[in-house]
């Protein structure tokens, strides 16, 4: 059904933005705990005379921000498991997201047959399909059928047996207001359909060509950060302990490290949520079966 559909894709966008929101509260978390990790080696060093006093102002300014920041996406990520809660109830964080062999690596075209099944699109062909049965019932029914009559007697002591047969012209009962009202109901019911078959279809090519975009993002980005962003960490503290990069240096290094990130997990997000409109606008999201148990993460 329409609404059954509208159900499931409802909670799988739930799941994906509490992924998301999983996800860019464990970074922000590991940001803070390297921020404080760093403000004890920074006053140890500046107490050894390694470093000045405006080395750990910089990065006691930067952990203030990041805790905000964990503030923020925590309570970002307590919304997305309320919304979770409310549409699974029986759903927990421990059992995780969507798996990924849910996900078709490419949801592939929709046939004009395939759309007829969408929840939406049959349910206005059957109301159309219904009133023109209704109408070619309500026409016949008012359709006069032709009379015969017989008639006897005699005349001047002849026995005569006269015919009469009656063809009704028809005009009257094939205009009649009840005929016409249930002819004027399956026109509109019909051009209902055609409009709600046209909308689908656009809205399906519409939700295909919003994926496509995100998806392909996505996938650059996986391309270009491949085997960086798990190095760079540690690679960054390396240079700053060795003093080839300055505090301040190595602090923005942080944030456009945390940020890489960040823009990661929002792409993956965007190409997820697109992906199930594309399956909730083709009709697959109807006969698509939702995972009982989820893995955990």
């Amino acid at each position: 059904t329409v609404k059954g559909c509208t159900t499931s894709g409802e909670a799988l966008g739930a799941l994906v933005e509490w992924r998301s929101a999983s996800q860019a509260a464990t970074i922000a978390q590991a940001q803070r705990e390297q921020l404080n990790t760093l403000l004890e080696l920074v006053e140890k060093r500046q107490q050894a005379g390694d470093l000045g006093s405006i080395d750990a102002e910089l990065t006691f300014l930067s952990l203030s921000q990041q805790l905000a920041q964990v503030a923020e996406v925590e309570a970002t990520l307590q919304k997305a498991e309320s919304r979770v809660r409310e549409l699974l109830p029986q759903w927990t964080p421990e059992r995780g997201g969507i798996p990924e062999d849910f996900w078709p690596s490419r949801p592939g075209s929709t046939t004009d047959q395939e759309l007829l099944k969408h929840p939406a699109v049959a349910s206005a062909q059957a109301r159309w399909q219904s009133l023109k049965e209704e109408a070619e019932v309500t026409r016949r029914s008012a359709k006069a059928e032709p009379t015969v009559g017989i008639n006897a007697g005699r005349d001047g002591g002849e026995n005569l047996v006269g015919v009469t047969f009656s063809i009704p012209l028809n005009v009257r009962n094939n205009f009649s207001a009840e005929t016409r009202a249930a002819e004027r109901a399956a026109l509109e019911a019909e051009a209902r359909f055609q409009a709600v078959y046209r909308k689908q279809r656009f809205d399906w090519q519409a939700a295909q060509a919003a994926w496509q975009r995100f998806d392909q993002q996505y996938r650059s980005w996986k391309t270009l950060v491949h085997g960086r962003v798990e190095n760079s960490a540690k690679l960054l503290e390396r240079q700053w302990r060795s003093g080839d990069l300055s505090t301040t240096d190595y602090l923005l290094a942080l944030n456009q490290r945390a940020e890489s990130l960040l823009a990661g997990i929002a792409l993956e997000k965007q190409a997820r949520l697109t992906l199930t409109d594309v399956l909730l606008q083709s009709g697959r999201l109807a006969t698509a079966t939702m995972p009982t148990t989820l893995p955990t993460n």
